[in-house]
């Protein structure tokens, strides 16, 4: 099954690759520090006999997803999704309406079914996410998600891209880099609509995962999801994840929280050009404004190290043109 809503905007920006690369690489930033780094380390790293020069097959870029490549408030879109499910499942769990954290999701009491943190959430995401092949997970998750609005804003989600990080996704392709999404999410949920979004295929998904048994029914092969956690890709979990998946240390890396934080520490501390980058929430006109005091994304450590080490910060409201595609 294929994502039927198209992405109009991921497509346009890598079919105008050609036309942007002799004028603007980068046309929904605005002209500034950020861009000028940006452009300054893709220039350094393909120009043949410089010193900062590096052989393509090396050129590993490693992109966070929620809040970096599309929004993330007022929560993450996965866990939208295992609400739903929870709604829709709920019939066949007649328990739930007296179990929580489902009682109070059922009841429309998201702050009180999530209260218990990150031990409610796992609870969730295993009982919505498992008891089916991997297959029926891919497709409930594009059914879901071609539909699926924000309860903010009421924009689609997936219109909720950034625009200015598709382009720069499109412009490190252009230049020789592999692009990677490196996430808290879990893996196979953003497999469903990753290469749609933003032109990165499976292989190039690293997540967080359930456990997977292998099992013949009815003479096929079939992997179905079971509910333990068997990985955990954040934090200090995103290096170890980049090295399993990848295999191969990043030359940039981006995120936007203090759990994208050890991923930046693993590609820029070192030596070599590097290039590394907090998405900072600062718009709360076309998005929201957020950093150290938030719930969702918070961005205190990673501040801190930024200013250490010298990192760039993507000023949303200061660096970026557009924000959303079609949107000023």
């Amino acid at each position: 099954m294929r994502l039927m809503r198209p992405l109009i905007t991921a497509a346009a920006v890598a079919f105008a690759l050609p036309a942007l690369s002799q004028t603007d690489p980068l046309p929904s930033w605005n002209d500034g520090d950020s861009k000028a780094a940006i452009i300054a380390f893709v220039d350094g790293v393909t120009t043949e006999g410089g010193d900062d020069f590096v052989a393509v097959a090396d050129r590993v870029a490693v992109f966070d997803n929620d809040g970096t490549l599309w929004a993330e408030k007022p929560a993450y879109v996965q866990l939208y999704f295992a609400i739903d499910r929870v709604k829709a499942l709920a019939p066949q769990h007649p328990d739930w309406t007296t179990t929580e954290p489902f009682a109070s999701i059922l009841k429309g009491d998201i702050d009180k079914a999530f209260a218990g943190g990150h031990k409610a959430i796992a609870e969730v995401i295993g009982a919505t996410h498992s008891g089916m092949t991997t297959e029926e997970f891919n497709s409930t998750v594009l059914d879901w998600i071609t539909t699926a609005k924000n309860p903010e804003t009421g924009r689609p989600v997936l219109d909720m891209v950034y625009q200015p990080m598709l382009e720069l996704l499109a412009y490190l392709r252009a230049n020789g880099f592999q692009t990677f999404v490196v996430s808290g999410g879990g893996i196979d949920f953003m497999r469903a609509f990753t290469e749609q979004a933003y032109g990165i295929p499976n292989p190039q998904i690293v997540g967080s995962s359930g456990k997977l048994k292998f099992d013949i029914v009815d003479g096929k092969p079939e992997l179905l999801k079971e509910p333990d956690v068997d990985f955990i890709d954040d934090g200090p979990g995103k290096p170890v994840g980049i090295q399993m998946h990848i295999g191969k240390q990043p030359i940039a890396a981006f995120g936007n929280s203090d759990g994208d934080l050890q991923m930046l520490q693993y590609t820029c501390i070192t030596d070599g050009p590097r290039f590394c980058a907090f998405v900072h929430h600062t718009d709360g006109t076309r998005e929201w404004a957020y950093d150290k005091d938030s719930n969702v994304g918070q961005l205190d450590e990673g501040l801190s190290a930024a200013s250490t080490y010298g990192w760039t910060l993507f000023d949303m409201a200061k660096d970026w043109k557009v924000v959303f595609p079609g949107t000023q």
